[in-house]
């Protein structure tokens, strides 16, 4: 097999590192950081709106596998610092700091870090606003299972966190 230059051009590291303008940069930040976060409050305020008005406060999507459930987590993921909630609030606005920092001071924005940054920053605003008004519990209720086994129950703010990490090690991988 021959040895690949390595100045070859790779089309997906080059989408993976495609700088872009810090206007545009602000461009796709801002939406996706409000988008985010009306998705994260709307879908949350839908699912318990509706669960509450059920007999048996969860509705089973695909029996055995998915379902929708009502459940308030007073920690962070997988139930972490349960009932710490200054604590939580602080960390969560401390990282609502960094994030924009990283985000403004950024001179040579790349395309999916900023698409990260965007998702890190709705997510953070999403659990800390519940946080904030809702005694301090996260109100979750994607609940993924196989027989007695369950999955941490979960928000979009949550999957907006995930999939802001998994871009992050794929551009951090795939960097120049």
């Amino acid at each position: 097999m021959p040895a690949q230059d390595e100045n070859c051009k790779c089309p997906l590291k080059s989408f993976f590192n495609k700088d872009i303008s810090v206007a545009r940069a602000n461009l796709l930040f801002w939406p996706i950081v409000v988008l985010g976060i009306v998705a994260d409050l709307w879908s949350k305020s839908a699912a318990f709106e509706w669960l509450n008005s059920l007999p048996a406060q969860h509705y089973s999507v695909i029996n055995g596998f998915f379902q929708f459930v009502l459940v308030e987590n007073l920690g962070a993921a997988w139930g972490v610092a349960a009932g710490r909630t200054v604590p939580l609030i602080a960390i969560s606005a401390v990282a609502m700091v960094v994030v924009l920092g990283v985000f403004l001071f950024n001179r040579k924005p790349q395309l999916l870090s900023v698409i990260a940054l965007g998702l890190f920053a709705a997510g953070i605003c999403g659990n800390l606003y519940d946080r904030i008004f809702n005694d301090g519990k996260v109100r979750d209720f994607l609940d993924f299972y196989y027989g007695d086994w369950h999955f941490p129950a979960f928000n979009i703010a949550d999957s907006m966190l995930t999939v802001a990490v998994a871009i992050l090690i794929l551009a951090t991988i795939t960097k120049k």
